[in-house]
């Protein structure tokens, strides 16, 4: 009879080193598969198309306290966030010395060219100022819209 508690012992042991060895693998890879998501949208064009309308807009930059210009992971589970062959719809977190925001991007693709367009750019700041970036305020106006109707980023397209 003690040798098989000592057998159960060993079994139960075995299970337990599996069980840890899967929970590394698989947080490993799941961990690899955020990092390589997240990669693959800041490489992409909609998404450099958008930082460098927003890195163009004095009045913008000035407002968050860029530079430094912070660009921060997109949230995956956002429902803002939909990228399909044509179009591409995204929020980025973007943050300055001062404060921070998102910029609400979408973009489509020409079948032709292959090459994404940006149809909009808007940086929302925390404070719920607003600034169109593909019509940008002058800087000596230096004056943002505040959150009005036009402009709801709840039904963005």
């Amino acid at each position: 009879m003690q040798g098989k508690e000592a057998k159960m012992r060993v079994s139960t042991s075995h299970l337990q080193q599996l069980a840890i060895f899967t929970t590394v693998l698989t947080g490993g890879g799941i961990g690899t598969m955020y990092y390589l998501q997240q990669k693959k949208f800041a490489e992409s064009d909609y998404h450099r198309l958008a930082l460098q309308k927003l890195e163009a807009c004095p009045v913008a930059m000035e407002s968050l306290g860029a530079p430094p210009l912070k660009v921060h992971n997109i949230h995956l589970s956002d429902r803002n966030n939909r990228i399909d062959q044509r179009t591409a719809q995204i929020k980025i977190p973007v943050t300055g010395s001062q404060t921070g925001g998102y910029l609400y991007t979408s973009s489509i693709r020409d079948p032709d060219t292959n090459r994404w367009s940006l149809k909009q750019a808007v940086l929302k700041l925390k404070e719920g100022q607003i600034i169109d970036l593909l019509n940008p305020p002058q800087p000596a106006a230096a004056q943002t819209q505040e959150h009005t109707q036009g402009e709801d980023m709840d039904h963005w397209h």
